[in-house]
């Protein structure tokens, strides 16, 4: 049964999520449809391209992604503490860089605005604004309209592009993060459309291998003045993380050169219901974790099945499930199982 987003999302909890979307009856989002002989490779820069506009514009970072060719996945950071330094002038120039400004904003904007009573409704809608640009709901909402209205206008048809809502699991530790993040970029050399992670194209470990800088769409004239924005930082291991700080970090605790390292281990692990393997090489990053190859697979692997809505320790899960009103939480047995 359809679950409502705010049973799904807890911030208090942590501000990391993994989102999917997948195309309507599996139709092809990207890549060559064997069936009708079509290709649809450009429109894996649709989403890319979009993707990084909106997290210019949100205050909501991009760890990970995977355009895949009927689904793409997501993992996001949502950066409550930025979206609450931003003026009110600056809330109204994000969200107007994406729908045009009502009149009352633009006369406040202008500093035409005298009554009292006008100003104060200006401000409780930037309030307003101020809250959907830190929600994942109008991010994903603004990500999937976009591309839908593309594919249909391109196909020439009218109609749902997507196969329903957005699904996403909360990623409530470090572990569930780092092993969601190796899960998405693992997905074309799962589907065997890679060997490599430097042949992974339009993945976000892809991008990191081969520097993508991320440039701000110059296209747009009015998001000029926002600031270039690119994939989530690895913020290394300069200071041990407490437990009870995951949700406020601003970036990723982990040092990227180990996080490619332990993608890499990950993907050369063989996978009997998998087409694809990374071949095998040697390395030790699983060593400095102090987790074995077999814990780190089993936790992978699982966030496409036995792990709902969540992922994370048992103490963190039941904390969760009381703070999105749930009666339980699934995934309990497989957190035990990956000795969390």
């Amino acid at each position: 049964m359809t679950q409502a987003r705010s049973t799904q999302i807890s911030l208090q909890d942590t501000a990391y999520y993994h989102c999917i979307s997948r195309c309507v009856r599996r139709a092809f989002l990207c890549g060559e449809d064997a069936y009708s002989g079509k290709s649809f490779e450009h429109r894996r820069l649709w989403l890319v391209e979009r993707m990084r506009l909106l997290s210019q514009v949100f205050a909501i970072d991009v760890c990970a992604y995977a355009i895949m060719s009927n689904h793409y996945h997501l993992v996001l950071h949502v950066n409550t503490a930025n979206a609450e330094s931003w003026s009110d002038e600056e809330v109204a120039q994000r969200w107007t860089a994406l729908y045009k400004a009502p009149l009352l904003v633009s006369r406040w904007l202008g500093g035409e605005l005298k009554s009292k009573a006008e100003i104060n409704k200006t401000l409780e809608l930037i309030d307003e604004w101020r809250e959907r640009l830190q929600d994942i709901s109008w991010f994903m909402r603004n990500l999937n309209e976009f591309v839908a209205r593309e594919a249909n206008k391109e196909e020439g048809c009218k109609g749902r592009f997507w196969e329903g809502r957005f699904k996403s699991q909360a990623l409530l530790d470090e572990k569930a993060l780092l092993s969601c993040m190796a899960y998405v970029d693992l997905n074309p050399v799962r589907a065997d459309m890679a060997q490599s992670l430097e042949e992974s194209e339009f993945t976000s470990i892809y991008e990191r291998v081969h520097s993508v800088a991320c440039k701000g769409d110059k296209r747009k004239g009015e998001l000029v003045s926002l600031p270039a924005k690119g994939l989530a930082g690895f913020l290394g291991n300069e200071r041990q993380m407490q437990p009870s700080a995951f949700s406020q970090i601003g970036g990723i605790e982990f040092s990227l050169l180990d996080y490619l390292a332990l993608v890499e281990t990950l993907g050369q692990m063989v996978r009997p219901n998998k087409r694809g393997y990374i071949p095998p090489c040697d390395n030790t990053i699983l060593e400095r974790l102090n987790m074995n190859a077999e814990e780190w697979l089993k936790l992978s692997e699982n966030f496409g099945g036995k792990f709902r809505c969540a992922v994370g320790s048992a103490k963190e899960l039941e904390s969760y499930a009381q703070h999105t009103k749930r009666a339980w939480v699934s995934g309990k047995a497989s957190m035990s199982a990956c000795n969390f």
